[in-house]
This record gives structure tokens, sequence and C-alpha cells, in this order.
């Protein structure tokens, strides 16, 4: 974990308080940042509050005065909306703030919102996150920015505090953006292909855990693999990760490659599953779900 700091001076506000923001905000108030929270939800508030953050009513409330806003949301629209929606933070926070961006979104985008929110006069920092709610809250996540280096000077206090590992990618909003749609383009083609197998491998008859032993062992092992087989193992789907994000992100990889002319077969088939996953009713269950679609269609049994 990067060294904190304690400089209780810097304002931040951290707006979206869900599984990943909470834990974001909480890593910023341990390393000792003033720190207040604003989620749509007031029980998301209450539970930073609870912890001894600092609540907000409005993104615009919890901006006023900060030198660094960090925005937890689910996608560019919801990004797009908490930067110059009503009450929204461009406006509130003051000249020379960073706004650092969380959401996964395309590039176009993120430059396009850049572009505007630098056109104010304050910093913009293209920031999409990968390592889950428990890295979250340990201030251990992997961060893959790109800005400016005085949006990255800015930023500085919170990326030490939230991040293990930060990647700075670019001088440019938009290089970060497009580094996660390649992991997110990996990720959901490795839990696809790992729903298949492990769903394959049932209707063998094989015992799974066994199957589970011998591919982490073996070359045809992913990351994903490991990780999320073990949910179908006991046969937990509660999200952790859920489907619908995957019909985002598989969605956003279609997008761009189609605007280039770049052809993604290979995504373009993960993101049919999980479209497919969410049809059936599993959009906000675990994304390891989309093993169950497969024992669905095919009449194979999963624990």
């Amino acid at each position: 974990m990067s060294s904190a700091v304690s400089d209780t001076s810097v304002r931040t506000a951290v707006i979206g308080l869900g599984s990943m923001g909470c834990g974001m905000a909480l890593s910023l108030h341990r390393a000792g940042l003033s720190v207040v929270g604003y989620d749509v939800d007031p029980a998301g508030v209450a539970r930073f509050a609870a912890e001894g953050g600092q609540g907000a009513s409005s993104p615009a409330e919890a901006a006023a005065g900060a030198a660094i806003v960090v925005c937890v949301v689910v996608n560019a629209a919801q990004t797009e909306a908490v930067l110059f929606g009503e009450g929204g933070v461009a406006a509130a926070m003051p000249e020379g703030a960073v706004f650092v961006s969380c959401a996964t979104m395309d590039p176009a985008v993120a430059r396009r919102l850049a572009a505007r929110l630098e056109g104010t006069g304050r910093h913009y920092l293209d920031a999409p996150i990968s390592g889950g709610a428990q890295r979250a809250a340990d201030g251990a996540l992997t961060i893959l920015a790109s800005g400016s280096g005085a949006a990255f000077a800015r930023a500085r206090p919170a990326l030490d505090a939230m991040a293990a590992t930060l990647y700075e990618l670019g001088d440019a909003p938009g290089q970060g953006a497009a580094f996660k749609m390649i992991n997110q383009l990996l990720a959901g083609v490795h839990i696809a292909a790992a729903s298949e197998a492990m769903a394959f491998a049932a209707r063998q008859g094989l015992d799974l855990k066994r199957v589970y032993e011998v591919i982490t062992a073996s070359a045809g092992n992913s990351w994903m693999f490991e990780n999320r087989m073990t949910r179908v193992l006991t046969g937990d789907y509660a999200a952790r990760s859920a489907v619908d994000i995957f019909v985002k992100d598989l969605g956003i990889v279609q997008d761009m490659a189609r605007a280039q002319t770049f052809p993604v077969p290979v995504a373009a088939a993960a993101l049919q599953m999980f479209l497919m996953a969410s049809a059936a009713g599993m959009g906000r269950d675990d994304d390891s779900s989309v093993a169950r679609l497969y024992a669905q269609v095919t009449g194979t049994a999963l624990p």
C-alpha cells in the first residue's frame, strides 16, 4: 500500500458511496484527508458518516471548497450528470481543483468531458479503477490514470491513499479509459470462457472441485477462472461484480471497435453470453452467473 498523507487541509469529496466508493472514501479518511461523501442513496451517506466521515446532501455541497473530487459512479452518463447536471460539481469546485473520474467509459466520452471541465479552469484526471471492493477498502486499488501534470499533482494525495499501484499512462484524458477497456475486454472473455468450461465439465459428470484443482494448476487457468469459479462451486451468486457491468463494458468495446472498423469477434461472443444471462433475469447477480445460463440452456446441474 502506498504511503499515506496526513494533510488534513486537503478537502476531498467522494461522489458515489457504493461498495467501491465507500471503501475509497474510508481509505482517504484513514489517510488523514478531510473527506465529504455523497450518494443518491442516503444509506450510503449514513454508512460513511458512521465510520467517521462527513456526509453531504448533494454533489455540489460535497464539492464546495474541495481540492479533489473523486467520482465513483457506474458509467459515463452518471459521470456527466455529476459534473454538469442539476446540482453538479463543476460549478461548485474551486478553480484549480481536480475531478478524478473513476467510471469505466468510452475514451472519446472521457476526452469530451475533460475538455468541457478544463475549459472552466478545473482539472480532469481520467482514472478508472480495478481491484474490487475489498481492495478499495484496503486502499490497495490499481488505478489506470491519464491527464495533465497539473491534474496528477493536484490529485496525488488522494491517489496515494487509494492505490497500491498507480499507472500514469499519458498526459491526455482518454488514455486511462482506453487501457481499462482492454482490461475489460479480456476480463469479460475470460469469465465467459471459464463459465463455459465449468458448465461443460459438469455436463461430462466431472467432479467440479477436482476440475477447479486441476485447471488452476494447469496452462488453461486464468485469474478470472481462479477467482470466479469458486462461486460456481459453492452456488453463491451474490453480486460482487454484476452481469450487467459486463453488458455495459463489452458493449463499449463493441462501440469502440465498430467506430474504428476493427473486428472483435471473441469479445462479441462473450457480450452475447452476458446479454443472455441478463435477459434471463440474472443482470444484477454475480457475473459468474454466465455458468448458470449455460446450465439452464443445456439442462446441466451445477451446485
